[in-house]
């Protein structure tokens, strides 16, 4: 099973920018961040597949940007224009298309306030 490991959570004010990044301990995933916020439920937020096909979902369109780097197997997802409505616990997924099963990392928080 493939092992994610996040990073890049933190405070920032609205209108602030955070990065946050997915190592994984091996390849050829479809990679994708989700987020949840307390009391809701889990979401997609972008996914990239091996061959850079990108996905976003429609409140985040314009604002962030999902990349991977496959020789060092990891994902980013660049945050801009934050608001605080992009507070939520973010999760890393790596989904294997052969076998249909997703892994997930522990999550990072994201939380926009001033």
């Amino acid at each position: 099973q493939v092992r994610l490991v996040e990073s890049g959570g933190g405070l920032v004010q609205p209108g602030g920018s955070l990065r946050l990044s997915c190592a994984a301990s091996s390849s050829g995933y479809v990679m994708g961040w989700y987020r949840q916020a307390p009391g809701k439920q889990r979401e997609l937020v972008a996914m990239i597949t091996s061959g850079g096909i990108i996905t976003y979902a429609d409140s985040v369109k314009g604002r962030f940007t999902i990349s991977r780097d496959n020789a060092k197997n990891t994902v980013h997802l660049q945050m801009n224009s934050l608001k605080s409505d992009d507070t939520a616990v973010y999760y890393c997924n790596a989904y294997d298309e052969v076998f249909r099963q997703g892994s997930w990392g522990q999550g990072t928080q994201v939380t926009v306030s001033s």
